[in-house]
């Protein structure tokens, strides 16, 4: 049986007169890896700080297993003016006097090893957001932290790095507790997924499993209570209609079932109270201008750099009616870039960004500095009066801001502090007013929480337009993109069809990597290992020739393209629609074998080259 760690019972906090939660009971154990989602202002991040032991609950109580080494990672850590890597891993060790300074620094190079950090003295300041973040998470592990908290761990990291963070976690610590919206993360990393949120009775919805697994039980446990909710609903309606005859007879029977009726009312009334959290989504409806024009927005030989550094080079693009574009790429690798340059914001070093004529373009800023922090949010909502006009129709400021979730006295309140989830929905708010063909969406789902996700999905769906988007959520850039296009940060840009493809893309190119670092026979008994024990020991290698060191430089291509070539033909040997013709069953199975013989060809052919070349 896992040791408990850390328990809570009977937890109650509020912000103001808004409560957040009421009447918690949780408890942390060894080796568990808990997901926690729940909505925009359910309170997420206190409920984690309250484990942290850095916020007091106002009601109930949390209890600690002695001398438990807790780590705490905010959504937007700060390191102290004029600090370097190594000066941050090895300050957060000065509360371990146990620990002499050569065990200091063993403790801080593994976990700079572990974070992917190179240089101890690079100063903190000229660090980018993905990696103040790594720095943040590293500066938590280099404690041995026996339960890790994270609020947002994914925010600003890059693909590269939330795959480093999926790696890492379910290896180090031994338990720990991420918030997060990021549903593919949490499907690769949580074995145990809890929401917050009033819909449920017990205030949380707690699944042992993965992401996929809470779902199919909490979709279970919402129609349940559904059911439960319009059965409730017909007894009341029945008591009602009882008590409308206003019998004569005042027996104590009567006055019990009156008693009861309102039970019944208040249980319902509690339970429609609920139900109204459990949606919590945004109506979100893209504007759109419905122009027919097959071609918005096309740019050719495009090029941009900064600082001798070129980020873009060559690239071809153009954009129509429905087509939906996502951007991959590390960060500073000129995704943002991209963005600027095909909206017209900034121009490139070479190459033409054509529009149609009158092209209305609509951007969404990860920085969100088109909000001004000192207006106020109904300022913000309608500059210039009480009332919005959407779809061709005045909306009232107050009755705009409720379909996002704000309460009428939040109208007053400067939009700078809000929430970051709820200054993103400000932005969306806005860009809904405006009807574009083309919507350009820097990192439109930071903070947002996963039903606002979902209701985004659909609409940038629906939406007629053309769409570029950047973003880190991997689940909605794989729902929403029609097609891909990775850039390198070196001027590189290559189009995929999907996420799955980039994906073993990348697969590919690292087992390239792998073979140019230490070429050896592949384990798999292939014509590659066949080919590499052929080569004498004792032999004298060979330098390549100029047409071999052409096909040497080109290989890494091929090996990526006759991956792909096979991951399709396995799919296509595994399409169900086939498995009742043979025809046809025979003809993909042999193309099946031919795309393998091709993949382990090359492969081969790669270790013949690199053995000559020595």
């Amino acid at each position: 049986m896992p040791e408990l760690l850390l328990s809570c019972q009977d937890l109650g906090h509020a912000h103001g007169a808004a409560p957040l939660f009421e009447g918690l009971a949780l408890g942390l154990f060894e080796g568990d890896h808990v997901g926690l989602v729940g909505p925009n202002g359910s309170g997420k991040s206190t409920l984690l700080r309250i484990l942290a032991g850095l916020e007091e609950p106002q009601k109930g109580t949390r209890a600690a297993r002695k001398r438990l080494r807790i780590g705490y990672v905010e959504q937007d850590p700060s390191f102290a003016p004029g600090s370097r890597v190594g000066t941050v891993l090895r300050a957060a060790l000065d509360d371990q006097p146990g620990l002499d300074p050569h065990e200091k620094d063993a403790r801080v190079a593994l976990v700079m090893g572990q974070a992917g950090f190179a240089d101890a003295a690079a100063e903190t300041a000229s660090l980018s957001g993905g990696w103040r973040k790594r720095l943040a998470i590293a500066r938590e592990l280099v404690k041995g932290p026996e339960l890790l908290l994270l609020d947002e761990p994914t925010n600003h990291l890059d693909l590269d790095g939330i795959l480093w963070l999926e790696e890492l976690l379910p290896r180090e610590p031994e338990a720990f507790v991420a918030v997060s919206h990021d549903r593919y993360f949490l499907e690769a990393v949580a074995g145990r997924v809890i929401e917050l949120n009033r819909a449920f009775a017990a205030g949380l919805f707690d699944v042992k499993g993965r992401y996929s697994r809470f779902l199919e039980k909490k979709d279970e446990a919402l129609s349940g209570q559904a059911a439960y909710q319009e059965s409730l609903r017909n007894r009341v309606r029945g008591e009602l209609d009882w008590l409308s005859r206003k019998a004569k007879a005042r027996t104590r029977k009567a006055q019990a079932r009156i008693d009861e009726a309102g039970r019944l009312q208040d249980e319902l009334r509690d339970l429609d109270d609920r139900s109204k959290g459990a949606g919590g989504g945004v109506a979100i409806d893209f504007s759109a201008t419905e122009r027919r024009t097959k071609r918005l927005l096309w740019a050719e030989g495009l090029r941009k750099g900064y600082g001798g550094r070129t980020l873009i080079d060559g690239l071809d693009l153009t954009l129509g009616p429905g087509a939906r574009l996502g951007l991959l790429g590390a960060n500073g690798s000129g995704k943002s870039t991209l963005l600027r340059l095909l909206a017209g914001q900034e121009a490139p070093d070479a190459g033409t960004v054509e529009r149609a004529p009158n092209l209305r373009v609509v951007v969404f800023d990860q920085h969100r500095s088109r909000l001004d922090p000192e207006v106020t949010l109904e300022r913000t909502l309608a500059p210039a009066g009480d009332s919005v006009i959407f779809q061709g129709r005045a909306i009232h400021v107050a009755g705009w801001a409720k379909r996002f979730l704000f309460r009428s006295e939040q109208l007053v309140q400067p939009v700078g502090r809000l929430s970051g989830g709820e200054q993103a929905r400000v932005l969306i708010a806005r860009l809904m007013l405006e009807p574009a063909d083309v919507l350009m969406l820097d990192e439109p789902t930071n903070d947002l929480d996963i039903p606002t996700l979902e209701v985004l999905e659909e609409s940038l769906l629906e939406f007629p337009g053309a769409l570029v988007l950047v973003t880190h959520d991997r689940y909605l850039l794989d729902r929403v993109s029609n097609r891909l296009l990775a850039l390198d940060g070196r001027g590189g840009a290559l189009y995929f069809a999907d996420y799955a493809q980039w994906e073993a893309g990348q697969e590919a190119l690292r087992q390239a990597e792998r073979l140019r670092e230490r070429p050896a026979p592949r384990t798999s008994g292939t014509a590659a290992a066949t080919v590499t024990a052929a080569a004498p020991a004792a032999e004298k290698p060979k330098k390549l020739g100029y047409l071999e060191q052409r096909e040497m430089e080109g290989m890494e291509a091929r090996i990526l393209d006759a991956e792909l070539e096979l991951e399709a033909a396995k799919s296509a040997a595994d399409d169900p629609a086939i498995a009742t013709d043979p025809g046809a069953l025979t003809r993909a199975h042999e193309a099946l074998a031919a795309a393998q013989a091709q993949v382990d060809a090359l492969y081969a052919r790669w270790a013949e080259l690199e053995h000559k070349r020595g």
